[in-house]
């Protein structure tokens, strides 16, 4: 049984996130932000009444201009820092002449404070990626959580 004594009420924000892992051979696409240190796996916010495929496929458009294909749920991830808490469900993204050989360029002026990075699936802890229960999980999947 989960204690809830110890439950954040002073959260401040709540984040509903779907990410995409796009492979190309043992590479995965990141996201890093310019003035960032850290990485993610595509995507971003679901909208009010979105579903989470939906977004998930209008966040890859708008980040990489990209009509992809969503593939099979690997699972969700809870996280939580600085009074922040998301919770991410992560999909597998058909890779759609990707390659990681070239990475992609933000698809519009929009999103140029992102820039993609293609990493080794075994190299995510050197990537710096995001939640960190990454590192690991994208081979099995299923639920993880920071907290």
């Amino acid at each position: 049984m989960t204690d809830v004594s110890n439950t954040h009420l002073s959260q401040r924000s709540f984040h509903y996130i779907v990410r995409g892992v796009i492979r190309d051979g043992k590479h995965v696409l990141l996201c890093k932000q310019r003035t960032g240190d850290y990485t993610f796996l595509p995507g971003g916010h679901v909208e009010f009444g979105e579903s989470a495929t939906v977004a998930l496929l209008r966040e890859l458009h708008e980040e990489i201009g990209i009509e992809g294909t969503i593939g099979n749920f690997l699972g969700a991830i809870e996280n939580g820092w600085d009074g922040e808490f998301e919770i991410s469900l992560v999909f597998e993204v058909e890779n759609h002449g990707l390659t990681a050989d070239t990475p992609p360029q933000p698809a519009s002026e929009a999103e140029a404070h992102l820039e993609f990075i293609w990493a080794k699936a075994d190299m995510l802890a050197e990537a710096n990626i995001l939640p960190s229960v990454l590192v690991g999980w994208l081979d099995c999947g299923g639920w993880a959580s920071t907290l």
